[in-house]
């Protein structure tokens, strides 16, 4: 129960700082994305805030003995750069472009039910699911897939 409420603590805080920063008004962000236009550089900051807590956090949180909420840490291993990674990476900037929002922003603005945002969030949901179908589709343990014997890439 104790790491719910940290958790639901972090998120509310979390979006609160996403409603401050105006990363959940998809214009502002388009703006700031629109670099040959009317540029707005005023996420930039916030981008640069969170680049440098995430900076310290990644460094020093692994020194701690254990997680404060969890039995260990569950950090990624690979460090290799692969098309699927570079494929997501451009999926998530057209849709961010084009949408002007990402996930942890669309479901804070979701919250307050209105249509575009409704909209975004259900259609990002959909394909979220439905890339889990794929992805499970892919690979059977037992028999591995087109002569592949290792988890899914």
């Amino acid at each position: 129960m104790r790491s719910l409420l940290i958790s639901l603590g972090v998120g509310v805080v979390f979006g609160v700082g996403l409603l401050l920063s105006g990363m959940t008004q998809p214009a502002k962000v388009v703006n700031f994305l629109d670099v040959l236009g009317s540029w707005d550089p005023s996420l930039a900051f916030v981008m640069g805030g969170a680049i440098g807590v995430h900076f310290l956090a990644y460094r020093l949180v692994p020194r701690l003995a254990k997680p404060v909420c969890g039995e260990g840490w569950s950090l990624p291993t690979r460090r290799d750069v692969d098309l699927r990674l570079l494929g997501g990476a451009v999926l998530f900037g057209a849709g961010w472009g084009l949408g002007g929002y990402c996930p942890g922003p669309a479901l804070t603005t979701a919250v307050a039910g209105a249509s575009p945002t409704l909209l975004f969030t259900g259609a990002m949901l959909a394909a979220m699911a439905g890339f889990s179908v794929w992805e499970s589709s892919r690979y059977n343990p037992l028999r591995g897939v087109q002569g592949r014997t290792g988890p899914p890439l």
